[in-house]
Formats: C-alpha cells, structure tokens, sequence
C-alpha cells in the first residue's frame, strides 16, 4: 500500500472504530434509568457502569504506546477492536449490576488500546501542516456516533430493553476489523523499550484508588478517618510514581515532555476543563427522563443537536484557530462553554423544546471548538520519536479528567440532594439544576489555564492546515 493510500484510508479505519466507541459511550447514558430500573438499584450508583468503563481507559491507556511501539500499530489495533466487540456482547448478556461493569471494565481495555495506537498512526502518517485537517477528519464521522447514539439507544429501550443496546456495537466491530486488515498501517517504535512494570503498579493504584474514592462518596458511609487515609494513600502512589519516572530511564507516562510549553498547556489545562464537561452525558438524561419526565427516545432526541452542532463546527474549526489562534480561542471558548453548562439549570419541565434544542447546539458548537483546538496544539511542539509517548499522556490524562468529571458530577447531585430520596422530582432536579450551576463555574474557571499561552502558538498546526 503506498503512502497516497495509507493517508486515504487510514482515517476512515480510525474514524470507524471511534464511532463504535462513541455509539456505545452514548447509547449507555441513555438508557441508564431503564437499566436502574431493571436491575434493580438507584439511577445513581449506575454512574459505576460509566466510570468503569472510563477509569479501566484511564489506567490501560499508558501502555498502549509501548504495545504499539513493540507489537506494531495494525496488530495491536485489530486485538483491540475484537477485544471490544466480545466485551460489547458480555454487557449485553450481564445478570445483573456487578457483571456488567466487570464487562464494562473489559471494554475499556479494548477501547485504552483503539484511541491513542489510532492518534498514533494519525500523527506518524500526516506531516504536522496536516494535522489539524486530519485529525478533524476523523473526529467528524465518529461524532456521528453521539448523534445517533442517544436516539438509537432511547428507541431500542422504549421497544425492547437495554441489552439489546451493547449488541449494535457487533456488526460494527465487524466492518472496522475488516478496515484495518486492508489499510491499517504497521508503524513501530524506532528503539523497542521495556515495559515499566514498577510505574504501571504505582501509577495504576494511585488513579483506581482515587476514582473509588470518588466512586463510593455518596452511596456509602465513610468514616471521614478512613476516607483521608485512603486519599493521602493514593496521592502518595501517584507522587511515588511521579519520583520513580524522573529516575527511570523508560517510564511508563514521560513526565518530561510536560516541559513542552504547548504540550503541557494542552494535556493539563484540557485535564481541567474536562472536569466540568464530563458530568454532562451523565447527568443531562436524567434532567431529561427523571426531572422533566420524557420518555428515552425523547431524551435520546435531546441530545442530538450537541452531537450534530459538534460535526458543523469541525468543518470551521480550521479556520477559527487560523483566525485567531489557539491562545484566544481557547481561553474565550472554555468561559463560554461555562455559561452554556449554567444555563441548563434554567431548564424545567416547563421550558419548551424550542429553547432546549438551541441550548443543545450551542453547547455542541463550543464543545467541538474546544476539543479540536486542545487535541491538536498538543501535538505542535512535539518531536516525532516522542508522539508514542506524547499520545498515551493526553489520551490517559484525557480519560482520567472525564472519569472525575463525571464522578465529580454525580457526587455534586447526590450532595445537593442529600439524604432526600432520588424518587423526589422536585428535590432530584434541584439538585440537578444546581450540579449544572457547579460544574459550569468550574468550566469558566478553567479557562485560567490557558493565559500562559503565546499567541503564536500551535501555528505549526493552524497555519497548515486547509
């Protein structure tokens, strides 16, 4: 295969299995009542099903570079996409709330290994003045799966039950393995390193810890005692883990490359903003279903003008950053989707469709901005022989941020709710409205982090691209 089609191709193989990731992602936060219902627990506690499945990303995700550098980026692609498809049919099959999230677990092992080894082969292949437009390119049909996600899964529980959601994920699974046999791309690393297995504990500990921490707040009693025993416990692996990669000569995550200005700006001021935006999936169906009283196929339809706003802006995205560069963008864009987020505690079940549709594209349009404009500048300043390294940071730190985010969310609701009942309506969507209130503060504070950049950069990136 020459390179013509290897550019040709390879984003539609990356694209395809992205779209399968995010049909699923999507279709999940759906049907959680139904789910609640069915096995028999609160709508809360299933915000386990999500965070699993995002928290077993977050800590898989640091290897995934080695295992592409070692193994090569077509074979690890293709174990990946099979690995998810087998976890999509277990869920499916799962008697009840602790089986489903052990397959929730193994999708997210599958999907650790799709994203960065895919961003991967995206950077290698394209020059950085085709970055932007590549990336973009990507991202654009697997929006397609938030976009008909939440109306698929609304549908299939309104008609069937929400099995029968995980089962959707088969026949794609099938076609994007079918893509990466003919066009996938074999890159490996330049100089095959060792696996840092003392990093992977450490680091691995310290984040589980953390996000089961975050988990059980709010659904069990903790005696505050254990619950900062157990929190200074994990920030003592993570900074242990921080020591042992500055001595390692191969670490598992190089926290060295965070010495790159825009890199850095990128991952950690991305890490906080995704803090405020990664309650939203969770949280918007049950402002839907249980505050305003819709059934899934009407809260399903609900979320899809965030998803299809977020496909218009990737088409001028380009042009945006070009503009007025990533700097200004990123720092009026994150107040903004601060304000979006607060606006939804404005809505009851009152408020007429024709103001929720709107709100919904708006905050799809901003959301996209962001996104783009982070996913890409991290990349502008960083050398090719570390883009193995570079991919799994963002990515590992992308994840983690949208774990907290939405266990950070779902703990904002159940404090504002406290001891009430989640069958109260009145009481539940207060507490909603004001968890949209929160998380939309913390969003516009966020934009902070991006004051440090220079207007001139990510213009390796921006310039570039058509």
């Amino acid at each position: 295969m020459t390179a013509t089609d290897t550019k040709k191709y390879l984003p539609w193989v990356v694209a395809t299995a992205l779209f399968m990731e995010q049909l699923d992602s999507t279709i999940v936060n759906t049907a959680i009542p139904s789910m609640a219902v069915s096995l028999g627990v609160t709508p809360l506690s299933l915000k386990s099903v999500v965070t699993s499945y995002i928290l077993s990303l977050a800590v898989c995700i640091p290897i995934s570079g080695w295992m592409a550098d070692r193994f090569g980026t077509k074979r690890v692609f293709m174990i990946a996409v099979t690995v998810f498809t087998i976890a999509s049919m277990l869920c499916g099959v799962s008697a009840n709330s602790p089986m489903l999230v052990a397959a929730r677990l193994l999708q997210g092992i599958g999907a650790a290994m799709m994203m960065p080894v895919g961003r991967l082969a995206i950077i290698r292949t394209f020059p950085k003045s085709e970055l932007l437009a590549a990336m973009n390119f990507v991202i654009l049909p697997a929006l397609i799966g938030p976009l008909l996600g939440p109306t698929i899964g609304g549908l299939i529980v309104h008609w069937m039950s929400w099995r029968e959601i995980f089962f959707v994920n088969v026949p794609v699974g099938v076609v994007a393995l079918y893509l990466i046999h003919r066009y996938m791309p074999d890159y490996h690393g330049d100089e095959p390193r060792p696996i840092d297995l003392v990093g992977l504990v450490l680091y691995g500990a310290g984040i589980a810890l953390l996000s089961w921490l975050l988990e059980i707040f709010g659904e069990h009693q903790v005696d505050p005692t254990s619950g900062a025993v157990l929190f200074l416990l994990a920030i003592a692996l993570l900074a242990a883990y921080g020591w042992h990669a500055n001595q390692s000569s191969h670490p598992l995550l190089r926290l060295t490359l965070l010495k790159v200005r825009t890199f850095r700006v990128a991952v950690i001021g991305g890490f906080i903003t995704r803090l405020g935006i990664g309650g939203l999936p969770f949280l918007l169906p049950l402002l839907y279903q249980l505050g305003m009283g819709l059934p899934a196929w009407q809260s399903g339809l609900l979320m899809m003008p965030s998803a299809f706003a977020a496909m218009g802006m990737k088409l001028i995205a380009p042009r945006v950053l070009r503009k007025y560069g990533y700097r200004q963008v990123l720092i009026v864009n994150t107040v903004l989707i601060g304000v979006t987020i607060s606006l939804f505690a404005l809505v009851t079940s009152a408020t007429p469709v024709s103001l929720i549709v709107p709100l919904g594209l708006t905050m799809g349009f901003f959301n996209s901005l962001q996104f783009s404009s982070m996913n890409s500048m991290a990349y502008a300043d960083v050398d090719d022989k570390d883009s193995s390294m570079a991919s799994s940071i963002a990515s590992s730190l992308q994840q983690l941020s949208l774990s907290f985010g939405l266990a950070g969310g779902s703990l904002v609701v159940a404090w504002y709710l406290g001891d009430s009942p989640q069958s109260d309506k009145l009481l539940l969507t207060s507490s909603l409205h004001h968890a949209f209130l929160t998380l939309g503060i913390v969003t516009a504070l966020s934009s902070l982090s991006f004051w440090t950049l220079r207007p001139t950069d990510g213009e390796s990136v921006s310039r570039g691209s058509t």
